[in-house]
């Protein structure tokens, strides 16, 4: 085949593929991200002013509500729920911190199989683990170069 032929067999190739693909309904699917992550927070100010009215100030009201929602979101995840969530939600279950609980103990569920150090512990932190390194890196290099500023 000539190189000429070759891309023509390739975007024919190419088109065949993509008409097996259902359309994608891009509005539907936004709103449906939009309104899952805003339940999702809704959730969250929610835990917020229920610890507010129960006396919880400053950062440990910060502290407790993110740990209900790491809570929630890891609940939700063993049982099964978030998925089905993330699969008719899309990227409104991606609110950071339901979403980061949810990228550590998905793997911990999936090859919990394969006994608690070498398939649990081992995999929690496949996708979590470049999150968390390049997390703490970054906020060290920030502060560095703030502290470098304040010199």
């Amino acid at each position: 085949m000539t190189g000429r032929s070759l891309e023509n067999y390739n975007k024919n190739y190419i088109r065949y593929v993509h008409s097996f693909d259902p359309p994608t309904q891009h509005f539907k699917t936004c709103l449906r991200a939009f309104f899952v992550g805003g339940l999702i927070c809704c959730i969250g100010q929610f835990f917020r002013v229920m610890l507010e009215l129960a006396g919880l100030t400053g950062d440990i009201l910060a502290g407790t509500v993110s740990a209900m929602l790491i809570f929630l979101g890891v609940l939700l995840t063993g049982l099964g729920v978030y998925d089905r969530i993330g699969k008719n939600a899309g990227a409104g279950s991606i609110v950071p911190i339901t979403g980061f609980a949810n990228s550590v103990a998905s793997p911990a569920v999936e090859f919990k199989t394969e006994g608690y150090v070498y398939g649990t512990a081992a995999k929690m932190f496949i996708v979590a683990g470049p999150i968390i390194v390049y997390g703490v890196l970054a906020g060290a290099a920030v502060g560095l170069v703030y502290w470098l500023i304040a010199l």
